[in-house]
């Protein structure tokens, strides 16, 4: 009965020790996006790019932004290690002026609150 338990018990530390050796990891080949100057009205949509260089599927739960003239888009399915995958950000560039705005990518990852930022400006074209 004593070898029964402890072999449980080895069984079980091995596979706790195991599941903790899988992670997602995410890196986004850049944290900021500079708009640059652009025009009233012109295309807002801009793309964080990431890969999953963990070794576990990369689950992003939440993208939120810090202002409702930016609406972030994020990936449905989970991201399997070494996939890349992509985080749309949409500015309404109907507002004039400068553009400084986060957006928060929630995940399952080793690090899992990451903040992107957008900055930019827009321009009024008749110069206003």
């Amino acid at each position: 009965m004593k070898r029964i338990v402890t072999l449980a018990l080895f069984i079980i530390t091995g596979m706790a020790l195991n599941a903790q050796d899988k992670v997602a990891k995410i890196e986004f080949k850049e944290s900021t996006i500079d708009y640059g100057e652009v025009a009233k009205g012109s295309d807002g949509i801009r793309v964080f790019e990431f890969t999953n260089t963990g070794n576990a599927p990369l689950v992003i739960s939440n993208v939120s932004s810090s202002c409702g003239c930016t609406i972030p888009k994020k990936p449905e399915k989970p991201i399997q290690p070494g996939e890349n995958g992509t985080i749309e950000v949409k500015y309404d560039t109907n507002r004039v002026g400068p553009i400084r705005k986060t957006i928060t990518v929630m995940s399952n990852a080793e690090t899992p609150t990451i903040a992107l930022k957008i900055k930019g400006k827009v321009l009024d074209p008749n110069g206003k």
